[in-house]
């Protein structure tokens, strides 16, 4: 039996965080295309069950027409079941839920069960899902109760770690799932994908988002396609790469350089050993140590490559380094500038940001 296990499609996110209005439209879109695209390879590869393990949406307002849109996908595919565990972002509720397609089949905040292979008398594929509703998390472990001879899938939306979390109702506790008989952990909430054993038996998969939305969220993304063997115990997993656009993080180290043209040279090198196709999303980092007397002009650094990507940013990750020596004995107004800035109780780094603009300044070079 072939299963799609995805989560994170974050449906009717505005993508306004590095594009222009027109191009955040066009990536509305294309979220929606990628679902829609997913369902089509479902359909052609006989899939029989899409596992959605939450943050379907993005937002608690969903437009109508990405509603309808997930709604019409549905529909039109009543061969495969769609299995729809809310995350922390779906924070809205389906419309007319009593007149939901016959193949949507939703979760709440107490263990529902599902058996995916219900006219087999095969092994049962069995699933299981629970929403956090923040007063469960602590209650949810001890009662899953699972049948050892089942092939056992549980889904849920949240982390496998506490670090750095804000909130506690979406860390699960893999310790507490351990030796319960889960087969397969089908999880949502961390964007890239990750896969690691909980037991002896079981191995939890996050399959990341469908698409990248933002620079944290380089590299493949996509699905996982989970084959289960009906007959006897055993099943494969393939991650599929899906996304219609990839984002890359270029660094860029400009160490030497003393002008831009320098830089833009150094940043040509970079990207030309890259190969990265003309529908990406990049971002130019630049890195190193540099004189605080050169000539950095990220404008002019960037302006021949923005037209050769989807979209393109430069960011300045560079440090400046000024030569005390060369300035001890300068008798003119820069010496005289320089030095006071030295002296002054700035950090080393916002001393040198100071005396580059400041030198720029005097070179006429600020407008």
């Amino acid at each position: 039996m072939k299963i799609i296990h995805c989560a994170d499609l974050h449906l009717d996110s505005p993508m306004r965080t590095h594009l222009d209005a027109a191009k955040s439209k066009e990536r509305k879109l294309e979220l929606l295309e990628t679902f829609r695209r997913m369902v089509a390879y479902a359909q052609e590869q006989e899939v029989s069950a899409i596992l959605i393990a939450g943050d379907l949406f993005d937002c608690r307002n969903v437009s109508k027409p990405a509603m309808n849109a997930f709604l019409k996908q549905v529909e039109t595919h009543p061969d495969i079941t769609f299995y729809y565990l809310r995350g922390n972002h779906d924070a809205t509720s389906l419309p007319l839920a009593e007149g939901l397609p016959e193949n949507l089949k939703l979760f709440s905040d107490s263990w529902t069960r599902y058996v995916l292979n219900e006219d087999s008398a095969k092994q049962q594929i069995v699933l299981h899902g629970v929403e956090f509703n923040g007063s469960n998390e602590n209650t949810i472990y001890d009662s899953l109760n699972l049948q050892v001879r089942d092939f056992n899938i549980v889904m849920l939306h949240g982390q496998t770690t506490a670090h750095n979390m804000g909130d506690r109702t979406e860390y699960i506790q893999t310790k507490k799932l351990a030796d319960r008989g889960i087969d397969y952990l089908a999880l949502g909430h961390v964007h890239s994908h990750v896969s690691e054993k909980i037991d002896s038996r079981g191995t939890y998969y996050f399959p990341g988002c469908l698409e990248g939305r933002g620079f944290d969220e380089c590299g493949e993304h996509g699905f996982i396609l989970l084959n289960v063997n009906e007959d006897a115990p055993g099943y494969t997993t393939e991650f599929v790469p899906f996304a219609q656009r990839r984002l890359y993080t270029v660094e860029t180290d400009v160490s030497t350089c003393m002008t831009s043209e320098e830089m833009r040279e150094r940043v040509e090198q970079t990207l030309g050993g890259c190969n990265y196709p003309e529908n990406s999303l990049i971002k130019i980092v630049l890195k190193g140590n540099i004189d605080v007397a050169c000539e950095k002009d990220l404008s002019y650094i960037l302006h021949p490559f923005t037209g050769r990507y989807y979209f393109v940013k430069i960011e300045d990750d560079t440090r400046m380094q000024v030569d005390f020596r060369m300035y001890a004995f300068d008798e003119s107004l820069k010496g005289e500038f320089i030095r006071t800035v030295l002296g002054s109780d700035l950090s080393d780094e916002e001393k040198g940001e100071v005396i580059h603009y400041g030198l720029m300044a005097l070179r006429g070079d600020l407008s």
